[in-house]
């Protein structure tokens, strides 16, 4: 059995027209008097026979701008969270919209099982059915936590009436997920250029789980064959896996890669975090007043007709630059705003593989994520603890103890020579991902305030309060006016403050700084 059961479903849901004449007419109208069609590429034999000389001649020279005018928009189904983090999510250029296990509550048999054999098989059932059973049950167990903070910030509200006791569910559902396998379903519409699928195709035998990449990949394209047979015929065969960059230096490195060698990596790792979720090991000293500049250059003053201050308050008050408490992000397109690109942060970061989910969809603040079988270790429970579970003691012990079960099930696995790629479908979504991220302060900006507010889930919420705090710390006039989006809207006379309508979180945090933030749920 070399395939997963159940096998993903890839369908092709939209496409452009013609993708592979469009491809060289874009090409030819860069060199011609008037825009070419496709109709222009294939009217004839010889035009045909000049379109596929073009092509072959592009591709080899790089020149693959033009391949990326053609969009395909698939929907997959019975795809593995691991699989959409490790590889669909962990590149810039495409766009998902994926369901939510925050909001939609997982059903127990809807998870991927890898080709294994008996008694592997059994141990990785038991392990699963553990998981999506404490699922269940931590659901019951916090959801009276959430109802009593839920009580207190909305006294007027009946949480019997149904909209609001569907609030509370789905809370205490955001918080049980953390004991989910990383091997649970998701479906989702997942929409890339003809450049990022022949990228796919070429690069599908990576690390974290290469089987399924291959076999999503592979009937990408074969969907987008069928439409066009002649668009991939350039798509070069994927890089075996022993040949990727990754597995080479592994076979350098392999007298360092122990299992003691990872152990000591995880300690330092989280030792230099010093406590924190996140933390600014890098910035550029003189970001601020390379801004300031930016502003003067974009509005052709000097230095002494605008000082720094006052060209940065430009951009970054939401009194001046209204902007910024638009509901369309329309920074990039801004002049001024996009001064904002100058500053620079890089930041050390432990984030459960659940919220690293949300926190890599800001694709503009990139980071390097692990290969993540590098971070396991067989007799080493390691998981993120949500704050409303600590809350409770008999639910921590409770949450605790699955933990355990689960590496009980992992250890087993791979102690009987089960590959880690198979074995990693057990982690549960609390597994820490260790990892750096860099970004500008635009990218940044909007990426804060959009999860510093209260509705945010609330581990990637504390990394933007620990990552706002820390660089008001090295350059405040930067993050002075930096806050959830009701402070801005406020700083703009935007009303109401709070954009959320009914997902109002029940706390004024206009009128909070953000050393003062602090929340439950």
């Amino acid at each position: 059995m070399t395939t997963l059961t159940p096998e993903p479903i890839v369908r092709l849901e939209n496409a452009f027209r013609d993708p592979y004449d469009l491809a060289i007419a874009t090409a030819r109208t860069c060199y011609a008097p008037r825009v070419i069609s496709t109709d222009d590429v294939h009217k004839d034999e010889e035009a045909r026979a000049q379109r596929d000389r073009i092509a072959e001649s592009i591709y080899k020279a790089g020149h693959h701008t033009t391949i990326q005018h053609a969009t395909f928009q698939f929907v997959l189904e019975r795809v593995s969270r691991q699989f959409i983090w490790s590889f669909l999510h962990s590149h810039p250029h495409y766009n998902s919209e994926q369901v939510s296990q925050r909001y939609v509550e997982v059903k127990p048999e809807h998870f991927t099982i890898p080709p294994l054999e008996e008694p592997a098989r059994t141990v990785y059932l038991e392990t699963i059915h553990h998981q999506m059973e404490a699922y269940q049950r931590l659901i019951q167990l916090i959801e009276p936590l959430v109802e009593r903070e839920y009580r207190r910030l909305f006294p007027r509200r009946d949480v019997e009436e149904k909209r609001w006791h569907s609030v509370v569910r789905k809370r205490a559902q955001e918080v049980a997920r953390y004991v989910l396998p990383v091997a649970t379903h998701a479906h989702l519409y997942h929409t890339i250029s003809g450049l990022t699928l022949y990228r796919y195709h070429r690069l599908c035998e990576t690390f974290d789980c290469p089987l399924e990449q291959k076999l999503v990949v592979q009937r990408m394209m074969e969907e987008v064959t069928k439409i066009d047979p002649q668009f991939l015929k350039l798509a070069e065969d994927p890089m075996p896996l022993n040949q990727t960059l990754e597995y080479q230096v592994f076979l350098q490195l392999v007298d360092k890669m122990s299992e003691q060698g990872k152990r000591e990596f995880l300690e330092e790792f989280d030792r230099d975090l010093n406590g924190l979720t996140s933390k600014l090991v890098d910035y550029k000293v003189n970001g601020a007043a390379s801004m300031a500049q930016a502003v003067r250059s974009v509005l052709g003053l000097t230095k002494a007709q605008l000082a720094d201050a006052a060209a940065i308050d430009l951009v970054m008050n939401p009194a001046k630059n209204h902007y910024l408490a638009e509901a369309l992000n329309l920074s990039t397109l801004s002049k001024l705003t996009r001064t904002m690109v100058h500053p620079h942060f890089t930041f050390k970061k432990k984030l459960s593989h659940t919220a690293d989910s949300q926190d890599q969809r800001h694709r503009t603040t990139p980071a390097s994520r692990p290969v993540l079988a590098r971070h396991l270790l067989a007799d080493r429970p390691d998981y993120v603890t949500p704050v409303l579970i600590k809350s409770d003691p008999a639910v921590q012990a409770y949450y605790e103890e699955v933990m355990h079960v689960v590496w009980q099930g992992i250890t087993r696995l791979l102690h009987a020579g089960v590959a880690e790629e198979y074995v990693m479908y057990l982690l549960p979504n609390a597994f820490p991902i260790r990892f750096e991220e860099s970004g500008d302060l635009l990218s940044l900006h909007h990426k804060w305030t959009k999860r510093l507010c209260y509705t945010a889930q609330e581990e990637i919420w504390n990394a933007c309060r620990e990552e706002v705090l820390q660089v008001h710390a090295v350059a405040p006039q930067l993050v002075e006016h930096i806050a959830a989006p009701c402070t801005l809207r406020q700083g703009a006379r935007e009303k109401p403050y709070c954009p959320e309508g009914d997902r109002f979180c029940g706390v004024a945090v206009w009128k909070l700084n953000v050393e003062d933030y602090a929340r439950l749920i």
